[in-house]
């Protein structure tokens, strides 16, 4: 399922492709492998039911849901 956060070409391709076997896996973080930090999954965003503004990297709600949470800079919309 692709979500609105999904393609952002902000997002190194490594890094997505850490994220997406993450998720395959049903895990909620991974490590990026760029720097090693813990980073959240889509799915643990899922799991929050709203968009908390903060600027996660893989933010699945649409710009308009991250607009409303006051989110500092909004992600691209979903690529066809």
């Amino acid at each position: 399922m692709q979500t609105h956060g999904d393609g952002d070409p902000r997002i190194p391709p490594d890094v997505q492709a850490a994220h997406d076997a993450a998720v395959a896996a049903g895990a909620l973080s991974y490590r990026d492998p760029r720097n090693g930090r813990v980073v959240v999954t889509r799915l643990r965003l899922e799991e929050q039911g709203h968009c908390c503004g903060v600027g996660c990297r893989h933010c699945p709600w649409p710009a308009a849901a991250q607009r409303a949470s006051g989110r500092f800079s909004v992600r691209p919309e979903r690529r066809s």
